[in-house]
């Protein structure tokens, strides 16, 4: 990414940032002072959405209409413009190249990122959906096509509880039931796809997060597995739950209801793993992740680093720097960078504005 525009985006009326194009690009400055929202609108131009969770109406500027935020990405021999405008009501409005987007995967095919995040702990310490989010995010990051299946599963899903809670309290007729076999057909098909891939990338990520770990923390025994919601096949577990469903008025079973099981020692992490292990763990899922996606594409994705080495020690810092490798990297904090970090550029963000 050669640079960043805002105007009235979060607290920033109107920014410009050109990051160093390898090492790390540091940002400093005081709680509030916006370093977060720089990454979190790099992150948006990639994915669309906020890796702090929060709808788009937050990332405009209070008083104002609309927010903008423009990137520049190099893609030798061109160098390709994205453009979005939010709005706090009605559809954003995304450009890449000076064309309207017509898929979500284009952004990521020309800004792919990487985000380390203090909030990744809960990727460890919270429920089964933020590790299904997380997987689903890599394989549209290594697989663009499966974006349209985990589009299609979202979809169906939200159209069948709807039905199911049409008819919660009150025996289904004969068009309802062709209704809801036709959403069960749907989620059969798609959602098998989906938890193939998941399945299959849990597969290829759990060494890649052993190796992650140990070069975060030395050798552990740590595994990624996948546990469907049912066994057989999806349409046939469906049809079997469908009283269950039709009594809640939600779909029971499927993608949406998976766990993945995160373990140090043969022990769930989530319980049993200390502190310092499961964040050492977050850490490794992210960087493991980043390996995986950079081994699939033609260009490493732009590390964010958004004030993670606040919470680790000088040896788990120094490693974290060591594992990152090479390319472009934003980094974040409200001190100074971990001893040795490769500094190539530095800004501080005050008030609304960008120092150099």
């Amino acid at each position: 990414m050669e640079t960043l525009r805002l105007s009235d985006f979060r607290n920033y009326s109107d920014a410009e940032l050109s990051p160093a194009p390898t090492g790390i690009t540091l940002i400093t400055g005081g709680n509030g002072s916006g370093k977060t929202n720089l990454l979190e609108a790099v992150a948006y131009l990639s994915t669309l959405r906020s890796f702090r969770g929060s709808p788009p109406a937050a990332l405009v500027r209070a008083g104002c209409e609309a927010a903008v935020a423009r990137a520049v990405v190099a893609d030798p021999p061109r160098r390709v413009p994205i453009d979005a405008e939010i709005r706090p009501l009605g559809r954003d409005r995304v450009r890449v190249n000076g064309q309207p987007l017509r898929r979500q995967r284009d952004l990521r095919s020309t800004l792919a990122v990487t985000v380390f995040s203090p909030d990744d702990l809960a990727l460890v310490k919270g429920g089964p959906a933020e590790r299904r989010a997380y997987l689903d995010d890599l394989l549209v990051s290594c697989r663009p096509r499966l974006e349209a299946v985990v589009s299609e599963v979202e979809r169906v899903i939200r159209q069948r509880n709807a039905l199911l809670k049409s008819l919660a309290g009150r025996s289904p007729d004969e068009n309802a039931l062709f209704t809801l076999d036709v959403w069960d057909s749907k989620l059969g098909d798609a959602g098998t796809e989906l938890v193939e891939a998941r399945a299959r990338l849990c597969s290829d990520l759990s060494p890649l997060i052993s190796g992650a770990y140990q070069d975060l923390a030395g050798p552990a025994a740590t595994s990624l597995s996948y546990r469907p919601s049912w066994d057989g096949a999806l349409t046939d577990a469906l049809a079997s739950a469908r009283r269950d469903d039709l009594r809640r008025g939600v779909t029971t079973i499927g993608p949406h209801r998976d766990e993945v099981e995160l373990t140090i020692a043969g022990m769930p992490a989530r319980t049993h793993a200390s502190q310092g292990e499961q964040r050492t763990l977050a850490l490794a899922l992210r960087l493991a992740g980043h390996r995986l996606v950079r081994a699939a594409s033609d260009q490493a994705p732009v590390l964010l680093l958004d004030d993670v080495f606040s919470e680790l020690d000088a040896d788990r810092s120094a490693a974290l720097l060591e594992a990152l490798g090479d390319g472009q990297a934003l980094l974040t904090t409200a001190g100074s960078p971990p001893a040795g970090a490769p500094v190539a550029a530095r800004f501080t963000a005050a008030q609304g504005k960008i120092l150099t």
